[in-house]
């Protein structure tokens, strides 16, 4: 083991806040549906590559621009994900039989994938790729950086939205006790299929991202769960500033250990640092 350079630990730290930012805006969607609607929906990950991957066609195919996706494919999601809880509400899902029926799903997208886009790696090529500038010694992609804002701007926005407005407390209300909320006016089938929408839209703006800064492969969707899981776990349950607060923690860590150890050491860190929060404070998970 040998000390980086600093110029490499400071690019290194950088990237893990990038890559941070991704996880927390996959994790957004899936704590608050776990959160929030008591489901663990693990088809989320499906959709954010199904999302990645429909954005990949439409710039290679139809020549749309990736950023103009964000306009198409989260209006088409939240339909989808507004379908997806109807069907689940319907037959009155458990939230541990959800975790199987969403692998289902999840195992579903995949198939679709392969059969459609073949099993073989595919990069999203645009112009942003090539697009970066420098602060000092250090490089900053446009990718990772739209990336970024987007996370922490949608993170606030619902932070925001759960903390002042009438809609976020009923959303909190039923969360917390469904059956008071309900007497108290609370539409909650209502509320829950606007909910499971808009996390489905969040998943299509997580794979938008996803696609303009890694390579697609379908296999990548169960390799993300762990990670994604842990950042959630730390972050909190129905949380919006604290998966990305955990999503930057963990990929600095991992950025730095592959920087300082060797990259092979970076996917134990997510789980160390899971397993030492619950340790440490159990209660907060």
């Amino acid at each position: 083991m040998s000390f980086p350079s600093f110029n490499l630990l400071a690019q290194s730290i950088l990237s893990g806040i990038f890559i941070g930012g991704l996880y927390g805006l996959i994790g957004l969607g899936l704590g608050l549906t776990w959160g929030l609607l008591r489901q663990i929906n693990l088809s989320h990950f499906g959709l954010v590559f199904l999302a990645a991957y429909l954005s990949y066609h439409m710039a290679t195919a139809w020549q749309v621009d990736p950023l103009l996706g964000l306009l198409i494919l989260p209006p088409l999601f939240f339909l989808i994900g507004v379908g997806m809880q109807w069907v689940l509400a319907r037959f009155q899902i458990s939230p541990f039989n959800s975790l199987l029926v969403t692998f289902g799903i999840t195992v579903v997208i995949e198939s679709g994938i392969q059969a459609l886009w073949t099993a073989d790696y595919r990069r999203l090529e645009t112009p942003y790729n090539d697009m970066k500038f420098t602060v000092g010694s250090l490089y900053i992609p446009v990718p990772e950086l739209v990336t970024l804002v987007l996370s922490v701007s949608i993170a606030l926005l619902i932070w925001a939205g759960m903390r002042y407005t009438d809609l976020g407390k009923a959303l909190r209300a039923m969360a917390e006790d469904g059956q008071i909320a309900a007497a108290f006016g609370i539409n909650q089938k209502g509320m829950s299929l606007m909910l499971a929408g808009l996390c489905a839209a969040l998943a299509a703006v997580a794979g938008i991202c996803l696609a303009l800064t890694f390579t697609l492969t379908p296999s990548q969707i169960f390799a993300w769960i762990g990670v994604i899981f842990a950042a959630v776990m730390l972050g909190g349950l129905g949380s919006a500033i604290g998966p990305l607060v955990a999503g930057i923690i963990i990929g600095v860590s991992e950025a730095v250990t592959m920087a300082v150890a060797s990259p092979s050491w970076a996917p134990i860190v997510s789980f160390s640092l899971l397993i030492l929060m619950l340790l440490l404070r159990p209660g907060k998970i």
